[in-house]
């Protein structure tokens, strides 16, 4: 016959691993399938060993203490240590002014694809080409400057 132990282990360690699947590494299911199968497993050795009123109480008994477990965790703020509190405020060429105008030339300091770093003047843009790849290293040349967006529309040049 199985012990107690057995089954409360079982339970446990399913709720344990429905825990990690959750904090740890949502998206996988592989724990969270194998956390939820230990917890049935453990229902069904109780119902299987003790009987169908054993049963029923081990399995309310369950599902109280994994509601009483996530009560908890959510008023006692165990969640936020989780999540992100911070958010970033700052714009793409915020801190610049964009003093450039159609027809200026640079060079794009990585490749555009279709967003990356160009230099006019000494000065480095966040830049967007019309969807077309270009390599670093590639003379560029303003196409549009969008102020209300912040964004710099280049091409790159033929040489």
């Amino acid at each position: 016959m199985i012990t107690w132990i057995t089954i409360v282990f079982l339970i446990l360690l399913g709720l344990a691993l429905l825990v990690v699947e959750l904090i740890f590494i949502p998206g996988t299911t592989v724990v969270g399938i194998l956390g939820f199968l230990f917890v049935i497993g453990g229902l069904i050795l109780t119902f299987q060993n003790y009987g169908s009123s054993v049963g029923w109480a081990v399995t309310g008994g369950t599902a109280l203490f994994s509601a009483g477990v996530f009560v908890y965790a959510f008023r006692s703020g165990a969640w936020s240590r989780f999540s992100l509190k911070g958010s970033i405020s700052s714009k793409v060429n915020e801190d610049k002014s964009i003093d450039l105008q159609p027809g200026d030339e640079g060079i794009a300091r990585s490749a555009l694809r279709p967003i990356g770093k160009g230099e006019f003047a000494g000065r480095e843009y966040e830049v967007r080409s019309l969807g077309n790849l270009v390599k670093a290293g590639t003379r560029i040349a303003v196409l549009k400057v969008d102020n209300k967006n912040r964004t710099i529309f280049v091409e790159p040049l033929n040489d």
